[in-house]
């Protein structure tokens, strides 16, 4: 496996973000308030990691402005 294989962390983010959204719309149209306790929960952690992965994205933004 070579670097170019994997994900950058905005790809990364920007997976996550989607999952955000797609379990947000899942939770709306759940049947019932666990399904839709699961989805949100879901949400959540998707929308944790992305910020999480935005932190990373500036981070390693600062460590090449600072070379």
């Amino acid at each position: 496996m070579t670097a170019d294989d994997n994900p950058t962390t905005e790809e990364l983010k920007a997976v996550q973000v989607e999952k955000a959204h797609a379990e947000e719309q899942a939770a709306r149209d759940a049947a019932d308030e666990p399904e839709e306790r699961t989805h949100t929960r879901r949400a959540d952690r998707a929308a944790y990691l992305a910020e999480k992965l935005a932190e990373q994205e500036r981070a390693d933004a600062g460590a090449e402005g600072g070379r």
